[in-house]
């Protein structure tokens, strides 16, 4: 499997991140996408007992939302597990870690009823808008990293996802420091946010009118 490294890092000033993403270059390489993730796990949660994912994202291009013809639209299924103890030294523990398998799939329908009849259930949804972002190739330590502007219905986030060293340099330069580094995923994030408010967690989804 790949292994997949990334943090998450609170937005609390949108402007201001658009300021600094323009300072120091960053190009959109994908824009702004309606993602909906789509969760599977066994009624017993035996993926999510050892720490596994098994997802469905259907992503669509923000400006052919609601039209027929699908233009743009994508499937992806991806599947997630810790990556296995060898021993290490802890150096890498300020970033999320994973083995990822992703890949892209021409029905997500015909997908979910296949993890239907296996035995599981699409049991946590929820929905971002993502816009994606790269460094110039003129600023080689940025090799292999990747930026992505999340708006979910929980807040703003930047996700970026690459080497080690590149994630670092990257968060700084995007006015951030280590202490602002997030690893808990959206849905532990979704938990936390409606236990905040005294709220039942349900699905991860925006509101009819701001989705429109």
């Amino acid at each position: 499997m790949a292994k997949e490294r990334e943090i998450k890092l609170r937005v609390k000033d949108l402007r201001a991140l658009r300021r600094a993403l323009a300072k120091v270059g960053a190009l959109v390489v994908t824009p702004r996408v309606h993602e909906l993730n789509v969760v599977f796990d066994t009624p017993q949660f035996d993926l999510a007992k050892q720490q596994h994912l098994l997802r469905i994202r259907t992503e669509t291009p923000s400006a052919s939302r609601g039209r027929t013809s699908g233009t743009g639209k994508r499937a992806l299924v991806t599947f997630k597990r810790p990556v296995p103890a060898t021993g290490s030294t802890g150096k890498g523990d300020r970033h999320k870690v994973r083995e990822e398998i992703e890949l892209e799939v021409s029905d997500d329908k015909a997908l979910a009823r296949i993890f239907e009849g296996l035995g599981m259930n699409a049991w946590f949804r929820y929905e971002k808008l993502r816009t994606t972002f790269r460094l110039p190739g003129s600023q080689g330590w940025a090799k292999g990293l990747l930026i992505d502007l999340d708006e979910t219905p929980i807040g703003v986030f930047l996700e970026l996802e690459g080497p080690a060293a590149a994630i670092d340099r990257a968060a700084r330069a995007l006015g951030f420091e280590s202490r602002d580094y997030i690893l808990a995923n959206y849905m532990v994030l979704y938990r936390e946010y409606c236990r905040s408010r005294g709220e039942e967690p349900r699905d991860m989804l925006f509101a009819k009118k701001a989705r429109r």
